[in-house]
């Protein structure tokens, strides 16, 4: 049996315990505290020493990126799993965990921009992955009538991350994003 050169070595199960510790920590200080976190503080609250924290995350930006990619992977998963009745529904449900990943990410997505510039890959390829994902949802729900067939995934992507990044409390975004995604409704004169 021959492994395949590119994949890491399997790692042990307290290792692995290790690095969903530090990332689970990581998600909650950034969550609580933004961009300010430390790796200090982030390795106090996972209950891990520094020298275990570096060893999972060689620096900062490895730490960002797992974590980054970690949302990726679940938003992801969510195409498969959403919700609905109807296929408008459930792409609709898709949106709104991309609103809420969007949202979420957002201290995360900066820093990481910050460490390594617009064009480092791992933005294009998890881009690619979310697109991917959902394009199955927005083809259904096009194909039953339930969503305009004028937009493409990316626009509809866009649009929706143009609306997270409104500055406001929930109370206040919420209604904005509702207005968005019922524009996504075909015409009331049966145009699609």
């Amino acid at each position: 049996m021959t492994s395949d050169p590119q994949s890491p070595p399997p790692r042990r199960a307290d290792a692995e315990r290790n690095r969903e510790k530090i990332l689970a920590a990581a998600r909650a200080a950034f969550a609580e505290l933004g961009a300010q976190v430390s790796m200090a503080e982030i390795s106090r609250r996972a209950g891990v020493g520094m020298a275990t924290l570096y060893r999972n995350f060689p620096g900062r930006r490895e730490l960002l990126e797992a974590l980054y990619v970690d949302e990726v992977d679940a938003l992801c998963e969510a195409a498969a799993t959403v919700g609905g009745e109807t296929p408008g529904a459930v792409f609709t449900a898709w949106l709104h965990r991309f609103f809420a990943y969007f949202t979420s990410k957002q201290d995360i997505a900066s820093e990481l921009l910050a460490h390594s510039g617009s064009d480092d890959p791992v933005f294009s390829r998890n881009r690619s992955r979310v697109l991917a994902a959902g394009r199955p949802l927005l083809a259904a729900a096009q194909e039953a009538r339930e969503v305009r067939d004028d937009l493409t995934l990316e626009q509809i992507c866009d649009m929706i991350t143009a609306v997270a990044t409104i500055h406001g409390d929930p109370a206040y975004v919420e209604p904005i994003l509702r207005a968005a995604l019922d524009g996504l409704r075909p015409g009331r004169d049966g145009e699609v």
